[in-house]
């Protein structure tokens, strides 16, 4: 392993100071068992990498062994001191301000869900309390903007596709821009940056100065998907099914692009929401789009939720291939509806509490070998429930691909084994080979070993 050139540095917060109690300093200092510690040092290293072209949490690690950081408690507020910290996050012994403000984005978040998850007045068991949760974690954030009207277009998609499809989603982010339309992504690279690089211009054209460029990510992934340096307003959320609630009650809109594992699981996250009966008429646009060597893959995945999910489930996308401009349209008419259909039912245009979330889409899934084993994949449960059940093995592969834990899991038990009924594993086990074939799973020029196997 290669180690990197490091610097050490102290560095304040931006815009305003961070107050933190002395009990908050200690347990973000504390290693070990019930400590932030070492969470707070994953986060930090990964956001100081930003640009890098890994994604591997583990390898990320290893390349900066000794990097370390600690907080000190001023009158004024605090003070971080890193300590062998990556010297490209640095000019002329100057953070760069966007990671600056991203460190301090995720000392906010960790502090906000240790205090929080610790209330006795929150039930993280219960789904009106999870929704609550999120809702204050965002506004904690500050994400909420309430009165503008609709017109965040949440951006799906791989961190790890070709140079056709990366200027794909730049040309879209383009016309999304033209029409005074805000990005959120997952804010990582490939899909996650595209977009938002295409709008930076359009934005500029249009003289838009408060352009929105959101970053929802969690602590298992960030490592792996490093905020690009144009997100402008990043949070990390405490797992990924209130991540996965964050992009669904705070955006408007949901584009996907191509991708692998992770595109799979969000996509599927969302079809089993909108196929809930109670979210029936609550309008949500979602468009499938990409270029045209992007076609067989949009196939396979049409083809695979209709062998799944079933028709209804296909009834809830649009399908837009090689055509930036008419995928930017169908997004912007798809605001309008969502405009006047909040407006019609009082709804708040910056929070939809009207979309009907299932328990099973909210708690939290580990993906361990004994969790995916028993994932209950059969025909015969409600089509809402199997989906949630896919996206529970999509999410366990991702772990399996990227995330520290999920790496030393394989590394020590072997592949995670799916089972279920051969009209679900089959196409399952048919689409995840593709994914291997277009090298989806794991960035250009890495190897990839998989980390699942289906049992026929």
């Amino acid at each position: 392993m290669t180690l990197k050139k490091t610097i050490d540095a102290s560095i304040t917060p931006i815009g305003s100071l961070e107050v933190l109690s002395q009990t908050e300093v200690a347990r973000l200092k504390q290693a070990g068992e019930n400590g932030l510690y070492e969470l707070f040092r994953c986060c930090v290293l990964a956001i100081l990498n930003t640009g890098s072209d890994g994604d591997n949490a583990k390898t990320l690690l290893q390349a900066y062994p000794d990097f370390a950081l600690d907080i000190v408690q001023q009158d004024r507020g605090i003070r971080l001191k890193l300590f062998s910290a990556p010297a490209d996050a640095f000019v002329d012994g100057e953070m760069i301000r966007s990671t600056r403000e991203m460190v301090f984005a995720a000392l906010r978040d960790l502090v906000f869900a240790e205090s929080e998850g610790a209330s006795p007045l929150l039930d993280l068991d219960s789904g009106s309390d999870i929704t609550d949760y999120v809702f204050h974690f965002l506004r904690n954030a500050r994400m909420m903007r309430p009165g503008e009207e609709p017109r965040i277009v949440v951006c799906w998609g791989g961190h790890s596709i070709g140079p056709l499809e990366y200027k794909y989603t730049k040309a879209v982010g383009h016309e999304l821009g033209l029409r005074g339309l805000d990005i959120c992504t997952g804010c990582g690279p490939g899909v996650m940056k595209g977009p938002m690089k295409g709008a930076t211009i359009s934005h500029a054209k249009q003289r838009i100065l408060n352009a929105r460029y959101i970053g929802l990510t969690e602590p298992g992934i960030i490592a792996a998907e490093a905020p690009n340096p144009i997100v402008n307003e990043l949070v990390i959320l405490p797992d990924i099914e209130k991540r996965l609630e964050a992009f669904v009650r705070l955006g408007h809109g949901i584009l996907v692009f191509p991708g692998g594992a992770g595109t799979a699981e969000e996509l599927l996250y969302l079809l089993g929401i909108l196929l809930h009966p109670d979210n029936k008429d609550i309008p949500f646009p979602l468009v499938l789009t990409g270029p045209k060597s992007a076609e067989p893959y949009f196939k396979q995945l049409h083809d695979f939720i209709a062998q799944t999910l079933g028709f209804e489930a296909q009834q809830r996308y649009k399908i837009i291939i090689a055509d930036h401009e008419s995928a930017a349209c169908e997004m912007a008419l798809g605001m309008q509806q969502v405009f006047e259909y909040r407006k019609k039912t009082n709804d708040a245009y910056h929070f939809n509490w009207q979309l009907t979330i299932a328990d099973d889409y909210q708690r939290p899934f580990v993906p361990n070998h004994q969790n995916m084993a028993a994932l209950d994949l059969h025909k015969d449960i409600p089509v809402h429930l199997l989906a949630a059940n896919l996206r529970r093995a999509f999410s366990g592969i991702v772990s399996g691909n990227v995330k520290e834990q999920g790496i030393s899991r394989i590394e020590q038990l072997g592949p995670f084994e799916i089972h279920g009924d051969r009209e679900i594993t089959d196409p399952l086990d048919a689409l995840l080979a593709a994914f291997v074939e277009q090298k989806r799973m794991k960035l250009p020029g890495s190897d990839y070993l998989p980390c699942y196997k289906v049992v026929k």
